[in-house]
């Protein structure tokens, strides 16, 4: 391509996927194909079984369910295509669905940032304020949490995906990643990235750190209220209501910090690639298994469905 030739005229990208290995191609398409199941079904179960069950009717898994759209949103921004990879020999994209690719993943995996951070919050009143919980987190409370938290993912996208794609990236069509992520795609240009290097990794930190204060100060807050506790009854409870959100909250972040906050120049990208396969298709398909797992009450709900549905097909046995 002319070193010269201006963005306008890029009508598609070549992504270069994983891996070329002739044997890796159809173990890693099933086993992609399996982690992406997991992830629908676990993601939209979970959806389904909230607002099926009346008990559910609470802000936390009204937060829980809208993490679990999240997860499936980013997810489908990405597994589809990277699936689609391991099918031909040259994974074509066009400008505009990397673009919208781009865009999407950015804004759910943002919206997931926030709703952590709401998620902390509500913790934090159950656990601290337990008398005045249902005064706290009233159902106007929750949805404007919810509703902010996508609000800021999708304003952020549109930052993201309008920085990056008003640059010229005329440099190469190949994306040296399986999905046009931003450290990836920006790579491509020819002019000069340094401003817009900086405004997106401001942006992004503003909005990791603003997140992670919020859940720092609710924890902090929370286990000086555990250690006040006099039962170990308590403790436990106390532990058991947070003990989901940690885990995903650990997972998210470690992961996030390690793949944005740097510089594109510091970046390796067969490393990228193995942490992004990690942070955006892993983790999708990790957090329902998370909360299932460590939720009595998700257990009972899902126990209490399947029943329903044997009595529903006459298999009651």
């Amino acid at each position: 391509m002319d070193p010269v030739q201006n963005r306008t005229e890029l009508t598609e990208f070549i992504l270069v996927g994983l891996t070329k290995a002739p044997g890796l191609q159809v173990p890693l398409f099933i086993g992609f194909t399996l982690i992406y199941l997991v992830t629908l079904f676990g993601n939209l179960g979970m959806i389904g079984l909230i607002v099926l069950d009346s008990r559910l009717h609470t802000p936390m898994y009204v937060f829980l369910s809208n993490l679990s759209l999240a997860d499936f949103g980013y997810s489908s921004a990405v597994t589809p295509k990277v699936m689609t990879g391991f099918l031909v020999d040259i994974n074509v994209i066009s400008y505009s669905a990397c673009a919208a690719q781009m865009f999407f993943f950015v804004a759910f995996a943002t919206s997931e940032n926030f709703l952590l951070a709401s998620m902390a919050y509500d913790r934090y009143a159950a656990v601290c304020k337990p008398l005045h919980y249902t005064t706290i987190m009233t159902t106007s409370v929750c949805v404007c949490l919810a509703i902010g938290s996508y609000v800021c993912g999708f304003l952020n996208a549109c930052f993201h995906v309008g920085d990056i794609f008003s640059l010229s990236l005329c440099r190469s069509i190949v994306i040296q990643h399986f999905f046009c992520d931003v450290p990836a795609v920006i790579a491509l240009s020819c002019s000069d990235t340094y401003i817009s290097e900086l405004f997106l990794v401001f942006l992004s930190t503003f909005n990791v750190f603003f997140a992670l204060v919020i859940i720092s100060v609710s924890y902090l807050f929370i286990f000086i209220a555990i250690l006040k506790m006099r039962s170990a009854r308590g403790h436990q409870k106390a532990l058991s209501t947070c003990a989901s959100h940690l885990t995903a909250v650990c997972i998210f972040y470690g992961a996030v910090i390690f793949m944005y906050l740097q510089p594109s120049s510091s970046h390796s990208m067969d490393t990228d690639k193995m942490a992004s396969v990690f942070y955006s298709i892993i983790i999708p398909m990790l957090n329902p298994v998370v909360y299932s797992l460590r939720n009595k009450e998700v257990k009972n709900a899902s126990k209490k469905v399947v029943e329903k549905a044997k009595l529903a097909l006459g298999l009651g046995f």
